[in-house]
């Protein structure tokens, strides 16, 4: 899946010489959080978001520095804070050095580039221009897509339900058990088994029910004690 199968196309967008307060009135009216903030020929230059707003001089919640914070932090900063809170133009309010990504960026990419930069949404760009931006809403959103399409199109046998989820356990390294066999039927699948931990039983039990196919799970898996001394 990449970011073109998920990314919301019609996008609002705001231009650098826009107003702050109608940027605001633009929020509260679509019910979004922020918007790209593009230039003449379409091109990414910042991004304004509920959260650039809210500190401003017209509700009263400017950041307040006492003398010595202020000598720390020095002059440029105070006036990047000045501009925040009292320009009335996006430019001087917006987030700047906009992470973006291009139409085929796998999803899990974009996933990884929300929780590393700790971000709420990428716009993704087609030959510099946005084509459509995807929020962590969107990711949620192709996650009960996936569900739905899942549902398998016809009944699948025990036996070939049995060397389905074998082969899901053989592919993920992170839940593969060592000492566990399993029986399936009717879609029900028992485990048996040992394993070292909580963590991995709850992994084995998992990449067993998420296989397609597997209605239920009878987990008899034990944990291995932890042998005294160690």
């Amino acid at each position: 899946m990449k970011a073109s199968d998920i990314m919301v196309t019609e996008v609002i967008t705001a231009k650098p010489s826009s107003d702050v307060h109608d940027i605001v009135e633009l929020l509260l009216l679509n019910r979004i959080s922020a918007v790209p903030v593009v230039n003449d020929t379409g091109g990414v230059v910042g991004m304004v978001s509920k959260g650039d707003l809210i500190r401003r001089s017209e509700t009263d919640t400017r950041q307040e520095r006492s003398w010595w914070p202020r000598l720390l932090v020095g002059g440029e900063l105070l006036a990047a804070e000045y501009l925040r809170e009292h320009a009335s133009n996006v430019a001087n309010v917006m987030t700047r050095g906009v992470i973006s990504a291009d139409p085929d960026t796998p999803v899990t990419d974009i996933a990884t580039l929300l929780e590393r930069r700790r971000i709420k949404r990428v716009p993704i760009v087609r030959n510099g221009k946005v084509a459509g931006i995807v929020s962590r809403a969107n990711l949620i959103q192709a996650l009960a897509t996936c569900r739905k399409k899942a549902l398998p199109a016809r009944p699948i046998g025990e036996a070939e339900l049995r060397e389905k989820v074998v082969s899901r356990l053989r592919s993920e390294p992170r839940a593969r058990p060592t000492f566990v066999n399993m029986t399936v039927t009717d879609g029900t699948v028992d485990l048996w088994g040992v394993v070292s931990s909580s963590v991995e039983k709850k992994a084995l039990r998992t990449a067993v029910e998420v296989t397609l196919g597997v209605k239920a799970v009878n987990d008899n898996v034990i944990v291995r004690p932890v042998a005294a001394g160690t």
